[in-house]
Order: C-alpha cells, then structure tokens, then sequence
C-alpha cells in the first residue's frame, strides 16, 4: 500500500468493511467529505484525527506520518525542476536572439549576452543530472 494519507484512508475503511457513508455517519460528516479524504481533495479537520485514527485501526502517529511522508519532496523531482529550469532558460534566451535578430532590434554585445546566458543554463542544466 501506498504510504498516504488518503490512499490509508481508503485501504483500512474497506479492511474495515466500511462505506464512505458508514464511516461519515460514525465520524460525524457526510459522505462526501469522506469522498474527498480518499481523493485527497481535503483533510479531516485536525481535531477529528484521533477519532479516525481509532475507527481505522491506526495510531494518530501513523496516520499523521503518511501524511507527512507523502508531502516531503523528494530530491529527484528537485533537481528535476530545477533542471527544467535551466533548460528552458536556454531556449528563451535562444529564441529571444533569434527573434530579435530577425527584427533588427539586436545589438552585438546584448546577442552575446543573452547567448551566454542560454549557453549558462544549458551546462547549469548537464550538471544537474
């Protein structure tokens, strides 16, 4: 099993044998707040916790931390980020040279810059990885 929150949710209400319904109506809600629990379109209010936690089998602990685990960002979609980043900085700066050259609106030294920038971006972008 997936370690989130809404994915436990789900898996130990059906352990449970539970509806979305049954468990709204021993919670106090309405089922669709249940509904967006699971999808992880809202949480369950922060003083509601321990109650969950005990109807799913669960400590608070456990259900806090698959929460926690799964908004930590991990350091791959980092550096994937940061390295898309970079390499689109490489294309609009090549695509700003090229149109303002076509324009006429250039001068040699703002070309060499801007190109030098992209050109940054580009190893910026190879040593990421």
């Amino acid at each position: 099993m997936e370690n989130t929150m809404e994915k436990m949710i789900a898996a130990k209400r059906k352990e449970r044998g539970m509806s979305q319904l049954e468990l709204a109506e021993k919670m106090g809600v309405i089922d669709k707040a249940v509904s967006k629990w699971e999808r992880d379109l809202s949480c369950p209010d922060i003083a509601s916790i321990p109650k969950l936690a005990n109807m799913l089998g669960l400590s608070v602990d456990e259900l806090m931390r698959a929460k926690e685990d799964f908004e930590k960002p991990s350091k791959m979609k980092t550096a994937n980020i940061v390295s898309l980043i970079f390499r689109a900085l490489c294309i609009a700066m090549g695509v700003a040279v090229v149109v303002l050259a076509v324009l006429e609106e250039l001068d040699e030294k703002s070309a060499f810059l801007m190109l030098g920038i992209g050109l940054s971006c580009a190893g910026l972008a190879l040593f990421e990885k």
